[in-house]
């Protein structure tokens, strides 16, 4: 049943920020696995059989709060592939109340410690990631972004189905 496969959360991303990292996902990301555009994950796994009670909690939490500010702080070495740190006291205040509410369906995954990040690079060579590693980090100047919304997806053992756009507070 297409319903009850399970349900993604990420952050949306303003255009030009969604620009730089999808355009460095699409060029350093082995194109064969590479089903998916650049995202931060609030969730892996959040149940596909409650989807309307999900985008009902997310959606009444989102439009509480006004779009948080997130900084890029870092690019980090993954072992197999490369990321950009993210911080952000407001998302992560934001992730937390959702954990709260979703807590019966948590996966041991988004149980443990959330480092928010987007990955450009994994599934590699761990000397083709050091070397973008270094590449990256040494043009690296930290930078924010504000993010307008979440998105929620279907994930179908591959690609992922877009089901919903969760904005937070407009007129901020």
């Amino acid at each position: 049943m297409q319903d009850a496969a399970p349900l993604i959360l990420t952050l949306a991303f303003d255009e030009p920020t969604f620009a730089r990292f999808d355009g460095e996902r699409r060029r350093y990301f082995p194109e064969t696995l590479n089903f998916i555009p650049a995202h931060a994950t609030l969730f892996h796994h959040l149940p596909g059989d409650r989807e309307r009670g999900v985008i009902e909690a997310i959606t009444a939490l989102a439009r509480t709060l006004p779009p948080p500010e997130v900084a890029v702080t870092g690019v980090r070495f993954t072992g197999r592939g490369v990321a950009y740190a993210l911080e952000s006291e407001a998302l992560a205040g934001f992730r937390s109340r959702l954990a709260k509410t979703f807590e019966p369906y948590l996966t041991a995954q988004d149980r443990q410690g959330w480092r928010p990040h987007v990955t450009v690079q994994n599934k590699v060579d761990p000397a083709t990631a050091r070397a973008l590693h270094a590449d990256l980090q040494a043009g690296f100047a930290p930078f924010r972004f504000t993010a307008p919304a979440t998105l929620l997806w279907r994930y179908l053992r591959g690609p992922w189905e877009d089901v919903a756009r969760l904005p937070f507070r407009e007129n901020a």
